[in-house]
């Protein structure tokens, strides 16, 4: 079962990717936003606790945000993890290696998925004018300025993990601009790779 990291900027098709995975493989996605979506309205006493925060204008504690996923993991469902929009910090990162360890799981794949920030702009524009001529509405991110703020944000929070990950040995780098499919079968590749080396 193996567990892995999907990194990349926004618009990088993580989202695509991973629902790929799950969809294939078996897998399961941990978007830290789902997961605080699902947990808000479930009632748990870690429910509540995020409820109260997120009512509150707060961000989520890095705490609360492991207890959920070391929720999912003991649940024990799925054919390995797909962590997405976690880990985002080096504090993070480091959090997330001990609960892999204390839960008796591992890390196998730390996928970056590089892409060339014009060409990603220029993707959004393009799926922002799509949508004014099909008369669908216009995600608010799908703005240069905006976008390109996001970027930044990004490379500002995230790209120390890049480092982080590959001195590990843990790093993998896939085209994240080649099409859909060859994108699907580098990762495939990857997680085959993982597979493997955990099997010997």
């Amino acid at each position: 079962m193996p567990n892995i990291i999907l990194l990349g900027p926004p618009g990088a098709g993580k989202g695509t990717q991973a629902a790929r995975l799950v969809a294939e493989r078996g897998m399961v996605q941990l978007s830290t936003g789902d997961m605080l979506r699902e947990a808000k309205s479930s009632g748990t006493e870690m429910g509540k606790r995020v409820a109260a925060v997120m009512d509150r204008g707060e961000l989520v504690t890095d705490e609360i945000v492991i207890g959920l996923i070391e929720e999912k993991i003991a649940s024990g469902a799925g054919n390995g993890f797909i962590f997405d929009g976690f880990p985002r910090t080096l504090a993070q990162a480091d959090a997330l290696g001990e609960l892999l360890a204390r839960t008796g799981q591992r890390l196998d794949a730390v996928i970056q998925l590089v892409v060339d920030d014009e060409t990603l702009i220029a993707r959004i524009v393009g799926r922002a004018e799509e949508a004014r001529a099909a008369g669908k509405p216009v995600r608010a991110d799908d703005n240069p300025e905006v976008f390109a703020d996001r970027l930044r944000a990004y490379y500002k929070s995230t790209s120390p993990l890049i480092g982080y990950y590959y001195a590990l040995g843990d790093l993998f780098t896939v085209d994240g601009l080649a099409p859909v499919e060859t994108v699907a079968g580098s990762i495939a590749n990857v997680l085959d790779q993982a597979v493997a080396a955990t099997a010997t």
